[in-house]
């Protein structure tokens, strides 16, 4: 559903999910970087408080299916590692697309997510 917002709503909305690729820079950056952007702007911009959650969903669902991965390969003696690599992928291109689509104004939702803050 494609609304029509202002420009630094929209800024804000494509923040919440371009911030995820801090963690590529910085330590729990994925899950920090979204997590800031929601809490300042939660309350006043409603499109944020929607686009925030569902940033910080993909990024705690993302983080299961790491965990997962993780066990798989301990359990296969590293061969289940391989899955990492599609999972890193998925990972950078979603919120890509994710902050694309906020800027367009668009309330954009992850194909897969676990809805754990509502």
């Amino acid at each position: 559903m494609v609304v029509n917002l202002d420009s630094e709503t929209r800024t804000w909305g494509m923040l919440c999910h371009l911030s995820a690729l801090a963690g590529y820079f910085f330590p729990m950056g994925w899950l920090i970087g979204p997590l800031v952007v929601w809490l300042i702007k939660k309350d006043q911009i409603p499109f944020v408080d929607d686009q925030g959650k569902e940033s910080l969903n993909f990024q705690l669902t993302i983080l299961i299916a790491g965990v997962i991965v993780l066990i798989l390969a301990l359990v296969t003696c590293g061969v289940g590692a391989i899955l990492g690599i599609p999972l890193a992928i998925v990972d950078i291109i979603f919120p890509i697309i994710g902050a694309v689509r906020a800027n367009a104004g668009e309330y954009y939702r992850y194909p897969f997510n676990i809805r754990f803050i509502k």
